[in-house]
């Protein structure tokens, strides 16, 4: 029931505890990263495969979907509360902090 470990199984377990962590690093970079409101909106368009055209509605015509991908723009909370709707995610995704 509370046995202690071995030394050999603590090494072991040790080592391998530090190559997860090391692929994990190297595996996902970004994780932990604050993204911006902009950057979330271009990898949820990327991972459904939209363009421009299709946000269009939400972000109130194209010319403003390209100026909030250029960075030209910030996202406003109308904007916001229907990107959260189209994609079925939490507003708080899109704030820029």
């Amino acid at each position: 029931p509370n046995k202690e470990l071995s030394t050999g199984v603590r090494t072991y377990l040790e080592g391998l505890s530090l190559m997860v962590a090391n692929y994990e690093r190297e595996a996902f970079p970004n994780v932990g990263k604050k993204v911006s409101g902009r950057e979330m909106l271009k990898y949820l368009m990327e991972l459904q495969g939209l363009t421009q055209t299709n946000l269009q509605k939400e972000l109130g015509g194209q010319p403003n979907v390209s100026a909030i991908l250029k960075g030209k723009r910030k996202l406003n909370a109308r904007q916001i509360q229907a990107l959260a709707k189209r994609f079925n995610v939490s507003p708080s995704v899109f704030f820029d902090t």
